[in-house]
């Protein structure tokens, strides 16, 4: 897959604080690429530089091609941007909106009704067509935005918090749209402090922290490579001591959370575990062999959270 967005020691300073730090990103063509960070890490001086609204102190970037300090008109051409404060209209009628920035990106008379009427398809606002922007609930107007940012059919979306302020319900339509959108072929890059957010729809992600990138790549590699130890939960059936006592014997094992555990069930051991795949399976082997009766065996899988707090430690702002 090609590059559609780099940066190069990008670096924005205001006198003597440095918003951001040196990033170098690589992100492919297609992408959901899920920036991630607290409020104030950078996330959004990233998003402002990269849709020519900010020039950088020092460094470079370039989407699709074009470098946004050297060719800012071709990088608008090729992007969709909705900032984290989106502005509506609010006395313009729904389609009124988008035509209006049909036109402002010159696309032509005969082409923007039936082009409105596919992008209200999409965002599902097809029945409030004539309906005023100030009577759209906020969840409809951040999808009538995100339609707004496809009116020239962009290859790169850049959306700041798309589902800041929402509903649980409001926030998986934005999700879903996020996903109809990579489906469409669009590289999307979006940036969130709901981790959650990021885990459901994105490809790969770039952890942010006090103007630094601390981590890169993709998601399910980054949980592989920052996780030290494993925990693996084994369910037996009936009393756990003779599961315990076997697992005293075997290597590997840093430690064991019995029945004191409230979050565990009687019959279920976790084990912290910091042998490989090889190990792993060496311990199951070993269980069976020993005529233990195994009814479940399983790793904890680690979250976003788990990611974002280890690479994040001992970071100060």
């Amino acid at each position: 897959m090609a590059t559609i967005i780099e940066t190069q020691g990008l670096t924005k300073q205001y006198g003597d604080l440095t918003a951001l730090n040196e990033l170098d990103l690589q992100i492919e063509e297609g992408a959901v690429f899920g920036f991630i960070g607290p409020n104030g890490a950078g996330k959004t001086t990233t998003m402002r530089i990269l849709t020519t609204l900010l020039r950088p102190t020092s460094g470079k970037a370039w989407v699709a091609g074009h470098s946004v300090t050297d060719d800012p008109r071709g990088v608008r051409r090729a992007i969709g941007y909705m900032p984290d404060f989106f502005g509506v209209y609010e006395d313009m009628k729904v389609w009124e909106y988008l035509d209006f920035f049909a036109a402002c990106y010159e696309i032509p008379v005969n082409a923007r009704s039936g082009m409105v009427d596919d992008l209200l398809a999409l965002v599902d606002l097809q029945h409030k067509k004539e309906a005023y922007v100030e009577s759209l609930s906020r969840g409809m107007k951040q999808r009538l935005c995100l339609a707004r940012t496809l009116t020239h059919d962009p290859q790169v979306l850049i959306l700041d918090e798309p589902a800041s302020g929402l509903d649980p319900r409001a926030r998986i339509e934005i999700r879903e749209l996020l996903r109809e959108l990579k489906n469409m072929g669009k590289t999307i890059f979006f940036s969130s402090h709901i981790l959650s957010e990021v885990a459901d729809v994105c490809t790969s992600i770039g952890i942010v922290e006090a103007g630094r990138l601390v981590a890169h790549g993709d998601m399910t590699e980054m949980k592989k490579q920052l996780r030290t130890h494993r925990l693996i939960q084994i369910r037996t059936l009936g009393d756990v001591t003779p599961l315990q006592e076997y697992l005293l014997t075997r290597p590997y094992i840093q430690s064991i959370n019995g029945t004191a555990d409230l979050e565990l069930p009687p019959d279920t051991l976790r084990i912290d575990f910091s042998g490989d795949d090889a190990a792993l399976s060496d311990l199951l082997a070993g269980l069976v062999g020993q005529g233990l009766p195994i009814i479940a065996f399983s790793e904890e899988t680690g979250d976003l959270e788990d990611v974002f707090l280890q690479v994040t430690k001992g970071i100060v702002n």
